[in-house]
């Protein structure tokens, strides 16, 4: 690659993560080694079995996982040109990435509506900046307009998973990362959870990172994907070669592969 392939690849990386290691409580290593990149405008895919360590990669990203007691303990995570060591979780959702945690989390008793408030208050926006985010959010899942004013906790599991990724909407993010979205969810909505965040992800460019244990609807929509296993990166490119890969689901089931980019 040409000195300016190189400039231009960077200028085009959104999140550079390089090596990370991730320890609990001081002692227990989840994460060992990872790498990954997600570049502008794109789905990326992090798959892996339960326990791989695809959610504690995605709360380093985030700055969560200090909430879970504990620390990236060695290697860097870049966010658009800069280091994130150190900076606050609601520092860096400030700068773009927000993150809709497994389980969906809304605040149940709140209306559907509030919840989507409580979002966009991060950016402290006038009430007509309000209501516009509120009418794009709408737009794009009209489910949750119908439900406007109904408790968050009466609604269903899909539409408390699009509740929850309309409300990191409403930051105005630039990459959102998304955990496990199709669990304990049918498969029809499931399909049109994924379909909504690809076309998010091509009519506003919004870039997705998003941890899934689906292969198939995950490949089908990202652009790339990492496979994890025991908190390391073991299989890694396009959707399409992932997809032909022959070990691919043998990593679901304990299997071991050769690493491939």
């Amino acid at each position: 690659m040409s000195t300016l392939d190189h400039i231009a690849a960077s200028q085009d990386e959104l999140l550079a993560v390089h090596d990370i290691e991730v320890i609990y409580d001081g002692a227990i290593l989840a994460v060992s080694g990872v790498s990954l990149s997600v570049t502008r405008g794109a789905i990326v895919a992090l798959l892996g079995a339960n326990g791989a360590g695809k959610s504690t990669t995605l709360k380093a990203i985030s700055g969560l996982v200090q909430a879970d007691r504990a620390h990236v303990s060695r290697g860097s995570i870049q966010f658009q040109g800069k280091d994130t060591a150190g900076v606050a979780p609601n520092r860096l959702a400030h700068q773009g990435i927000v993150h809709v945690l497994e389980g969906r989390h809304v605040f149940p008793q709140l209306t559907v509506e509030d919840n989507l408030r409580s979002g966009g208050f991060l950016r402290r926006p006038s009430r007509s900046e309000l209501e516009r985010d509120l009418e794009r959010v709408y737009t794009w899942f009209p489910r949750l307009k119908a439900k406007r004013k109904t408790q968050a906790g009466l609604t269903s599991g899909g539409e408390q998973q699009m509740l929850a990724i309309g409300r990191a909407l409403m930051t105005r993010p630039t990459l959102v990362l998304l955990d496990e979205p199709s669990m304990g969810l049918a498969p029809i909505i499931v399909q049109e959870i994924f379909e909504i965040v690809a076309d998010l992800n091509v009519r506003e460019g919004v870039s997705f990172l998003v941890a899934e244990q689906n292969i198939n609807i995950a490949l089908r929509h990202a652009h790339r994907g990492y496979v994890l296993d025991t908190g390391r990166v073991v299989l890694s490119g396009s959707s399409a070669e992932l997809l032909q890969h022959g070990n691919l689901h043998s990593y679901y089931l304990g299997g071991k592969g050769q690493q491939t980019n």
